[in-house]
């Protein structure tokens, strides 16, 4: 219980440092949400004056923070200047878009990583172990962006998926079959860059804790007792490896989640990505820390399951 409840107040500190340094940054960086109305000769400045007042942007940070909390405590997220509307209104539908990509993006990373850096630690300085490390080795060394920029020109030349958006114009109209077909076809290009991105280093890793774990001495000694190959690997090798491995898994879904914002940007995906950028050029304030606290959120639930992993397959931790 008390390793629960210490991960419980590192997320409550985490989350109110993050808000914190969000409202801080943000009042001190150059300018505001009125600037271009000040500088539009038919506005009044007693019409931009109001509005400061209203929007409560000539207030103090502390003043400001005190306010969102308070409206936070009410499920209130702030109000989007740009939009004219609730910040929550606009960000749950985007959180929940992100949530979808990275959720499948990170569970068909893992599935395709655990057996690639199995069978590389199997087959350990051999031809099979050499061709798996330098194709991981090309792609690290390739720049995410220009991944997801490859991916896109394939696509549109191909036009074998949709190079953009969540779903089609004609979507309404589609049965039930239809209907998840179509989000699969504009889920495929956008998962697949994340998966590209995230696979190499989760597949070196996977084989390295592989590795590791196949030259402990009990193994050894039970491949001396003619235990098969396969049975060692995934009875007794994986369960050892599994501890840092479950670690990472905290660690990727951070990568996968910072590494969607720019992927939404570029695809087209209505996730928190766009979003942020937009709320961010246009400097609205309580959609950019809603947008920053929910990517937050994201990446703490994401550790917070790796704990509980941990805690599942780790006796040592629970005798703790």
């Amino acid at each position: 219980m008390k390793y629960f409840l210490r991960r419980i107040v590192h997320v409550a500190f985490l989350l109110v440092g993050v808000s914190v340094l969000s409202f801080v940054f943000l009042s001190i960086a150059p300018g505001n949400f009125l600037d271009e109305m000040r500088l539009d000769p038919s506005v009044a400045p007693e019409t931009v004056a109001a509005l400061r007042a209203e929007y409560g942007l000539n207030r103090s940070v502390g003043v400001k923070y005190e306010r969102w909390l308070k409206a936070l405590a009410h499920g209130d997220l702030g109000y989007s200047f740009a939009y004219n509307q609730s910040a929550a209104s606009l960000l749950w539908p985007r959180a929940r878009n992100t949530l979808l990509l990275t959720s499948i993006a990170t569970a068909l990373s893992w599935l395709v990583a655990l057996p690639i850096g199995i069978r590389s630690a199997e087959r350990e300085g051999r031809f099979d172990d050499h061709l798996l490390s330098a194709a991981s080795g090309t792609l690290l060394a390739l720049p995410d962006l220009l991944v997801v920029i490859g991916l896109l020109l394939i696509a549109a030349k191909t036009n074998w998926v949709p190079t953009g958006g969540m779903t089609s114009v004609d979507f309404d109209d589609f049965d039930t079959r239809g209907k998840i077909v179509d989000l699969a076809a504009h889920l495929a290009l956008p998962v697949t860059a994340l998966v590209l991105v995230t696979l190499p280093i989760l597949a070196r890793n996977v084989r390295d804790a592989m590795v590791k774990a196949l030259r402990e001495p009990f193994l050894r000694a039970a491949e001396g007792h003619g235990i098969s190959r396969t049975r060692l690997l995934l009875r007794y090798a994986l369960p050892v490896a599994a501890n840092p491995l479950i670690s990472l898994f905290g660690f990727s879904v951070g990568a996968l989640l910072s590494c969607s914002l720019l992927v939404e940007i570029i695809l087209g995906w209505p996730g928190l990505g766009p979003l942020l950028l937009e709320a961010i050029l246009s400097r609205d304030i309580f959609l950019v820390i809603g947008a920053v606290m929910f990517s937050t959120i994201f990446l703490v639930g994401g550790n917070f399951l790796a704990d509980l992993l941990l805690y599942w397959n780790d006796p040592r931790i629970r005798i703790e």
